[in-house]
């Protein structure tokens, strides 16, 4: 589901160390306000790119754990509006109460997390404990690192958006999904992988970012056995993975990787 635009072309000045410039255009990665509603109830706008949001809704709505599975979502549209646009997301009768109740905890609406929300347990809900199984081999994070770019058609035209692919043991990407944030890639990967009936098979989760705390929360929600990102951690994201036994490695670069003890 696309609603909208991903990039559109802009004008700039190039200026080159030499003193040569000159007028040229280039692709740039759009922003969308996505106003999300369920049933009724608008539950939170989030930046992001207007490309995939079906799987956005399945993969939010995992995250948000207003959902066990994704028979509970009866319906999901996107609606171009005059500044963005909305998606409506029906829930079965059973889970209504609970998002309005996330509703009322919700302060201001916000996609970080923890702003919005009125206390800090409830913001640090405990996670489910994740089996890890065993590792991906060193050689397949490498492999899957070195195929990323090609998963990545936006990013390739605009250089300015995130990915989160599912790969198989041997490092082989089986799917990938891009957007501006990367919680949004990681929220349409989850909803793909939900809605295509997809589990992580062993394999692992390689995102093109920072590894925040929410990323850990969202990986270890979906069962992903280990996460990969391609920058640094923060220290609440460290902690937050040990608490689920989620494998987590991070600075994942073509030349060298860490492993969080």
């Amino acid at each position: 589901m696309t609603t909208g635009h991903v990039a559109s072309r802009h004008g700039f000045r190039l200026i080159r160390a030499a003193g040569v410039a000159c007028d040229i255009q280039r692709p740039v990665a759009d922003e969308t306000p996505v106003a999300i509603e369920y049933n009724g109830l608008g539950y939170a706008v989030l930046m992001a790119s207007a490309a995939d949001l079906e799987d956005l809704a399945y993969g939010f709505s995992a995250a948000e754990r207003l959902i066990d599975h994704p028979a509970q979502i009866l319906d999901a549209e996107a609606h171009e509006v005059e500044r963005g646009v909305l998606l409506r997301i029906t829930l079965s009768e059973d889970r209504v109460e609970l998002a309005a109740e996330r509703v009322r905890h919700r302060v201001s609406e916000s996609s970080c997390g923890l702003c919005g929300i009125e206390n800090l347990e409830q913001a640090l809900r405990p996670l489910p404990d994740v089996d890890a199984g065993a590792p991906p081999g060193d050689a397949a994070v490498f492999a899957a690192l070195a195929a990323l770019a090609g998963h990545q058609p936006l990013n390739t035209e605009t250089g300015a958006v995130h990915a989160a692919a599912c790969c198989d043991r041997d490092g082989s990407i089986r799917l990938c999904r891009e957007d501006v944030g990367r919680h949004n890639a990681l929220d349409k990967l989850i909803g793909a992988m939900l809605r295509g009936g997809m589990d992580w098979g062993g394999g692992f989760a390689l995102l093109s970012s920072r590894c925040s705390y929410e990323l850990v929360e969202k990986a270890a929600l979906a069962g992903c056995p280990t996460l990969v990102t391609v920058s640094a951690p923060t220290g609440l994201a460290i902690d937050r993975a040990r608490e689920a036994g989620l494998r987590l490695i991070v600075l994942a670069r073509p030349d060298a990787m860490l492993v969080a003890s």
